[in-house]
């Protein structure tokens, strides 16, 4: 008797996990906050006096804070923050989709572009309920606290900083703040997609991504970004501080190294063939390198200079890197192709996300060349070693991507710009802080990973049948093809 169900009843146990989550969520509501807000019945009482406005930002011993000029309600950031929400989610819907979706086989298109767009429905469900209080409110140095489950007790009071979570968001509502992670929560397992394209039960997909969101990404974002976490650079009592502006090691150090645990339990496809649309591709990761101006220009939370130097960095990065996959990949193979620059472009976003904030120009394009280079080679000589069949380079690109640009962040990190000095400005501590960031994240997320998809293979089984997998994914598990 085997314990694999089918997909049918995967699906049925899906949906009764997730009414039960939410039932138990629920509970956990606090309704007296609720009541709070019901008007009193009682004579209103003297106005309290005025708050004090809440202290300028300059010269604040937070890092983060002391490169902005004041940390009051500011509708040019609000505004810029809207921009990015909506940048930052055009990266996974159409961005990421169209580019994964051109490099599968025609066949199987359909299903890696709704794998985009479901995990985007699922990860805003969760974080909504549970992932964003995990996440970002003040708990402990490993994990959030409970206080923003079903993001009760939003509505804080901005000009006078009551009720706001987390020290970032110094100058938005939290409703903006809240919509702006989110989105990074959204893309970050969408990469993993990756790995697993072609081959992967849709059924095991949701159950492998929901749980991961929830048991990996909400604990990493914590530490590296939380007010409290143990190795966030905001955190004047961390353990250690690492450097990430924007996501190196919590998106795509991250989502590589769950891409890899994927690929490595699925083993091989069956058969392997040619992208089946390139222009899709190109379209995709033009979106792709567009919103990412939303996700690192965005993480300055303010529409000021170190938004703009973010914004400088990215594009300078991203241009460095596609030239250089070029040249390397002309040299190698005798020919430059449209999938190869389109890869080292998405290359140096990657390995600039984490440095964007804190590095200038010249530091930027060092990064950009070494992303190039080195992400060619994870994605070549790199992957021919591992041996594990990463359908779409998830951890070639972005767990080698990610590395690189976290190593160069505690390089070239410019006090001036972002609050720490890196290594060429004489502080060799940063880069050894950036290793052990890098280190944790790795043994966390593997070993979590790892096991989350050997309970789920238990249960209902990770991989499609082999003649699901001849026929192709699109008509089997969705009913629809591409014309």
């Amino acid at each position: 008797m085997t314990l694999k169900k089918s997909s049918r009843a995967g699906l049925v146990a899906l949906a009764f996990g997730i009414l039960l989550s939410l039932f138990l969520s629920v509970a956990t509501y606090d309704a007296t906050y609720a009541q709070a807000q019901a008007p009193a019945a009682a004579p209103a009482a003297a106005p309290p006096a005025p708050a004090a406005p809440p202290p300028a930002c300059a010269n604040d011993p937070d890092p983060k804070k002391a490169v902005l000029e004041k940390c009051t309600p500011n509708s040019g950031d609000t505004a810029w923050m809207l921009t990015s929400v909506a940048l930052v989610l055009m990266m996974t819907i159409p961005g990421l989709g169209l580019f994964y979706g051109g490099m599968v086989r025609k066949k199987n298109v359909g299903d890696t572009v709704m794998t985009s767009f479901a995990v985007t429905c699922l990860v805003t469900i969760l974080y909504a309920a549970i992932t964003y209080s995990m996440s970002f409110t003040t708990g402990g140095p490993f994990l959030g606290g409970f206080s923003r489950a079903f993001l009760q007790g939003i509505l804080s009071d901005i000009s006078t900083g009551a009720g706001t979570p987390n020290g970032l968001a110094v100058t938005i509502p939290e409703t903006v703040y809240i919509c702006f992670q989110m989105t990074f929560a959204i893309i970050t397992p969408a990469l993993i997609a990756g790995a697993f394209a072609e081959r992967m039960k849709f059924s095991a997909m949701l159950w492998f991504i929901g749980l991961w969101a929830i048991l990996v990404y909400a604990p990493i974002a914590h530490w590296v970004w939380g007010a409290d976490g143990f190795m966030s650079n905001g955190n004047g009592d961390a353990l250690f501080k690492v450097l990430d502006f924007a996501g190196g090691t919590v998106v795509h150090i991250n989502a590589g190294v769950a891409g890899l645990m994927c690929a490595i339990c699925l083993g091989k496809r069956k058969d392997i063939g040619p992208g089946h649309n390139m222009v899709l591709t190109f379209i995709g990761a033009s979106l792709l390198w567009v919103g990412w101006f939303g996700f690192n220009a965005g993480s300055a939370v303010t529409a000021g200079l170190q938004a703009g130097m973010a914004m400088t960095v990215t594009q300078i990065a991203t241009a460095v890197a596609a030239f250089t996959w070029m040249l390397v990949e002309w040299m190698a193979r005798g020919k430059p192709t449209v999938i190869g620059i389109c890869s080292g472009a998405v290359a140096g976003l990657v390995a600039i996300t984490p440095a964007s904030g804190f590095v200038g120009p010249v530091g930027s394009m060092a990064i950009g060349v070494a992303a190039g280079v080195l992400c060619y080679w994870g994605v070549t000589g790199l992957k021919r070693i591992l041996g594990a069949d990463d359908a779409l380079d998830c951890f070639g690109v972005h767990g080698v991507g990610g590395i690189v640009g976290a190593l160069l962040t505690g390089v070239f990190a410019i006090e001036q710009y972002g609050g720490t000095a890196g290594l060429i400005e004489g502080n060799a501590a940063q880069m050894m802080n950036q290793v052990k960031g890098i280190l944790v994240v790795i043994v966390y997320d593997a070993i979590v990973s790892l096991v989350l998809l050997k309970i789920i293979d238990a249960i209902i089984g990770l991989r499609v049948s082999d003649e699901v997998e001849r026929e192709g994914l699109d008509l089997a598990l969705h009913g629809e093809t591409v014309q």
